[in-house]
């Protein structure tokens, strides 16, 4: 198939292009949300930068959606409807914001574009209306047993966390500081220490890497910590559990069920945490066995292959362009069905475009 779809989330992109399909990514000269292309990742040949206005309209079987601003930019530029003129199916990567959890998703009033949540979380707390549903849960390109844990300090990865504040928990980070010195990687960290308070000694931001260098410094040390209140989840805190590290994590949205007791610590309870960074910094030997065990279910629950494979089902089953999707066979949403939304309402699907694109789209750095 020849799928269209923005580059928006750079890890969840890195998997979704390893398929067996052609992938065209939308370019401008500027770059940007709506032009960002390849971006210089070392992606498959199949995918390919295009200009989105000189697209031939017919050549495309398929648009992946990520944002709600999408649909309208795809009928306003190419003049196929996404879900009538052209098969479409929504990504949704977040957690949903306002009134949680009431929270009606952009594209709950409408039946024709199936929305696929990538946590379970997110399912369930979305309020997705009369959209055909289904959970493809995250899939990683093993970047291998890396971990060697020779730095005695907790590894953090997030974007922007002094603008998300809370969200990312980044007013936790002083109380975690004190209990071991902090390594921060990602975008938008220039101002953190001024806006935590934490010492040089106890932080260390490093920026926005490559993704082959983030690995190889990330799995330098001890352990992975993963502060976030209300992401859907992080995929850098699956990356972390694929190179080996022992993990960290507030047993928030979906990483109460992704990370397993014994790979770490996932706990409310901050304290908690914090006297197990302090175990895991001054004990290297129980630092690797619970990386260890991070690895195998993290590969056991999030190897690409099973996430290709699902992926494949869902572009297979995409309805011919204008026909109604099928009612599912039983409740709940399983690989291959999508479960049918019950609100009420026939509301056309509305977009905005990209001058109203919500600088509030939560992201990862890799």
């Amino acid at each position: 198939m020849r799928i269209l779809l923005w580059h928006v989330h750079g890890s969840w992109t890195d998997a979704f292009v390893r398929g067996r399909h052609e992938y065209l990514l939308p370019v401008l000269p500027g770059g940007g949300p709506w032009g960002l292309g390849r971006a210089g990742r070392d992606w498959p040949a199949s995918v390919r930068e295009v200009a989105l206005a000189e697209l031939d309209a017919g050549s495309m079987d398929a648009v992946v959606l990520q944002r709600p601003e999408e649909p309208a930019e795809v009928t306003r530029v190419l003049g196929r409807r996404p879900g009538v003129d052209l098969p479409a199916v929504y990504v949704e990567h977040n957690t949903p914001k306002g009134d949680v959890p009431f929270t009606v998703h952009p594209l709950g009033e409408q039946r024709d574009i199936p929305i696929v949540h990538v946590t379970h979380f997110n399912e369930l707390f979305w309020d997705s209306g009369r959209a055909p549903t289904k959970v493809i849960e995250h899939g990683i390109a093993d970047p291998g047993y890396l971990y060697t844990g020779e730095v005695p300090e907790l590894g953090v990865v997030v974007n922007e966390p002094v603008r998300r504040g809370r969200v990312t928990g980044t007013d936790l980070l002083p109380r975690f500081a004190a209990a071991a010195p902090l390594r921060v990687f990602g975008m938008g960290g220039g101002g953190l220490a001024e806006a935590t308070g934490i010492p040089a000694p106890r932080l260390t931001v490093r920026g926005d890497l490559k993704t082959a260098e983030l690995h190889r410094e990330l799995a330098r040390c001890r352990a992975y910590l993963h502060p976030l209140r209300w992401t859907s989840l992080g995929l850098a805190l699956l990356e972390a559990m694929h190179l080996g590290m022992p993990v960290l994590a507030l047993a928030t949205t979906e990483a109460a069920r992704a990370v397993p007791a014994e790979a770490g610590c996932i706990s409310t309870d901050v304290e908690e945490l914090r006297r197990c960074a302090r175990l895991l910094v001054n004990d290297p030997e129980e630092a690797r066995r619970r990386g260890k065990a991070a690895r195998e279910a993290a590969l056991e629950r999030y190897g690409l292959e099973r996430f290709l494979a699902d992926w494949d089902e869902v572009l297979a089953d995409l309805a011919p362009a204008g026909a109604a999707y099928p009612e599912p066979e039983r409740a709940g949403s399983t690989r291959g069905e999508f479960t049918e939304g019950v609100a009420p309402g026939d509301a056309a699907l509305k977009g905005s475009g990209p001058d109203a694109l919500s600088a509030a789209r939560e992201g990862n750095t890799h």
